[in-house]
């Protein structure tokens, strides 16, 4: 039986864990706030609030609802549109009508939800943060300038908050109904009856996130015995031994974003996390999953390519560490057998002098694919490049290291005349085709591109 409490109910279902909670809310609970759009996790209607005991701690994210299966939410507390719903408009609702930043209505329930999870976050109550929160959401109508403006207001509602806990502050205020200040003694009951009771082990097949394997694999994986790895501990978690940092392969894009080790060690790590998707998505894709997707363009693939990361590959006992760079050995073919399980990625961080850059070029700056994305890691001794890595996306079957270039780059001096040779090798060692993303003539002029603007970032750096 799964178990979790879904707005102020608990509920329990003895359906596939493989269901998408989206058709178990809609369907099953006769929940239809909660639209079905895209089926994609691209347009934001479905969103849903999922909150989580963490070190005692009871903590909100979005989630894109059509790809997260039913799995990946026992034992946790579901809010969908209607568990916001108060007498008359909550504070939320209200600053959407009065700023009029509904039309349709279809996509507002997402919108709404979205901007509640923010009002749950520790984040900074800025107009800016409260923007950020709804960056998984689409509108066809209003042109968004009037939801910012609702999100502004949302903001203010926040700003005196300071130091109260998210839950208990907009309980108190009536932002959000007062039984959420209930939910997370709920939570520990509920935590204590399951006994650590999650997923079934007649598994046949293994899912993270789900953010990318539930849109190809949809209809296969909703009745299939499935093994959860979102909530495994062992595969969670984000340290450093030594000079190494080493990251669980369900830890979450989220996760990546918010670690000390990383932002002590990344200062523009912010800027590179705004170009991975969008905010419902992260908190739920997981880097062991972008990696074993074995997509040419899977943005932290190309991340962790320009850092040399290693990957340790578990099958029960026994266990082999691999680099990165030879897990991919054609479109969608990995150095793996079949029952083995990425446990953990690890790279080194970055020393004095080395600096990282992450590039992206989109449709849209949120949600969507790369036509071409590309990571620099440059370790510099005065004007010259003593070491140097160069990965790009989107250029080849696989993900690509850019070896020939790295090799002809390292000693040499940064100047226009060595980019520019090192574009031209580049060139040589890519393979674009043309597909809706762009011309592979397209996709050249983007890496080329790409490589100036690492360039540009590691010598600004530098300089400060």
């Amino acid at each position: 039986m799964i178990k979790f409490i879904l707005n102020n109910n608990e509920v329990s279902t003895s359906l596939p864990a493989g269901m998408v909670l989206l058709d178990f809310v809609r369907y099953h609970q006769h929940l239809t706030g909660t639209k079905v759009g895209c089926n994609e996790g691209d347009c934001g209607a479905c969103t849903m609030l999922v909150g989580e005991l963490r070190d005692n701690a009871l903590r909100y994210r979005s989630l894109t609802s059509c790809l997260t299966p039913l799995g990946n939410v026992h034992g946790k507390h579901v809010v969908t549109i209607e568990g916001l719903n108060m007498e008359g408009l909550n504070p939320i609702q209200q600053a959407m009508f009065d700023e009029s930043a509904t039309q349709c209505g279809f996509c507002t329930p997402g919108f709404v939800v979205s901007l509640a999870g923010f009002c749950l976050s520790e984040k900074n109550a800025t107009t800016q943060n409260a923007i950020a929160a709804v960056d998984g959401n689409i509108c066809r109508c209003t042109g968004y300038k009037s939801i910012e403006r609702a999100a502004a207001k949302v903001a203010q509602l926040m700003q005196a908050r300071q130091n109260t806990e998210p839950v208990a502050f907009v309980s108190e205020n009536r932002i959000l109904p007062d039984w959420f200040s209930g939910i997370k003694q709920r939570l520990q009951i509920l935590r204590t009856a399951l006994n650590g009771q999650l997923h079934p082990t007649d598994a046949v097949e293994w899912v993270g996130g789900g953010t990318d394997v539930y849109v190809q694999k949809h209809d296969t994986l909703k009745d299939a015995p499935i093994r959860f790895l979102f909530d495994d501990t062992n595969l969670k978690g984000i340290n450093q031994q030594g000079n190494r940092c080493i990251i669980g392969a369900a830890a979450t894009v989220t996760d990546l974003a918010e670690s000390p080790i990383m932002q002590q060690h990344f200062p523009h790590l912010a800027d590179h996390i705004k170009l991975i998707s969008s905010t419902p998505i992260r908190n739920i894709a997981t880097i062991g999953g972008n990696l074993i997707n074995a997509s040419p363009i899977g943005d932290l693939t190309i991340f962790l390519l320009a850092l040399d990361a290693a990957l340790i590959l578990r099958n029960n006992d026994q266990q082999r560490e691999i680099p990165l760079r030879q897990l991919y050995k054609g479109y969608k073919k990995l150095d793996r057998q079949a029952d083995e399980q990425l446990a953990s990625v690890s790279f080194e961080l970055p020393r004095h002098n080395t600096y990282f850059s992450f590039e992206k070029v989109s449709k849209r700056t949120n949600l969507d694919i790369a036509s071409v994305n590309s990571a620099c890691c440059c370790t510099l001794q005065g004007d010259h490049i003593h070491d140097i890595r160069i990965s790009a996306g989107g250029v080849a079957p696989i993900p690509r290291l850019l070896e020939q270039t790295n090799t002809f780059l390292k000693g040499r001096s940064v100047t226009d005349t060595t980019i520019g040779q090192a574009i031209a090798i580049a060139q040589t060692e890519i393979a674009p085709i043309s597909d809706a993303r762009g011309t592979a003539d397209y996709k050249r002029l983007l890496l080329a591109q790409l490589i100036k603007a690492h360039f540009m970032t590691v010598l600004q750096h530098a300089e400060h």
